[in-house]
């Protein structure tokens, strides 16, 4: 299966660059990443925290069917444009990555298709390419497909 979701990851470099087009409105694009109800559905994981705007907080966390917490995940916004970009940090814990910066970008193509942009930065290389090794290019691909499909119900 094709993958949608593009990573652009220039060697020796210590950030990223995600690209994905939807078959989605603008405003629905970015509903995906504001609002705690849908975000639960397309990462599988709960919103405990979601202050949409600068300076707002965010934290999710996913546990197993036992109750153990098997990620947990939070930041802060720095920057919140609706339907044009979103600046925040992302801290994992219980991980060995530090903190990261990601700028999130929207952009209407058509009426009906939209384009996510991410660019992340990571604190080093090494750290960088750490991520990289692990599945997270299939990952973040699942997600986006997932997103596709929760957000085309809402059309």
């Amino acid at each position: 299966m094709e993958r949608k979701t593009k990573i652009d990851a220039e060697e020796g470099k210590h950030d990223i660059l995600i690209t994905r087009e939807f078959d989605l409105p603008l405003d629905l694009l970015f509903r995906a990443h504001i609002e705690p109800e849908i975000i639960e559905q397309w990462m599988s994981t709960n919103v405990l925290k979601f202050e949409g705007k600068k300076h707002g907080g965010w934290q999710y966390q996913t546990r197993d069917e036992h109750g153990n917490v098997v990620f947990q995940a939070s930041g802060v916004f720095h920057e919140f444009v609706p339907e044009q970009k979103i600046t925040r940090t992302f801290e994992m814990e219980n991980t060995p990555f530090a903190p990261q910066l990601e700028f999130l970008e929207f952009e209407k193509i058509t009426e009906d298709t939209s384009k996510l942009t991410i660019h992340i930065v990571y604190k080093s290389v090494g750290l960088r390419d750490q991520m990289l090794k692990l599945p997270f290019a299939q990952g973040i691909n699942m997600a986006h497909n997932l997103l596709q499909k929760v957000v085309s119900k809402l059309k």
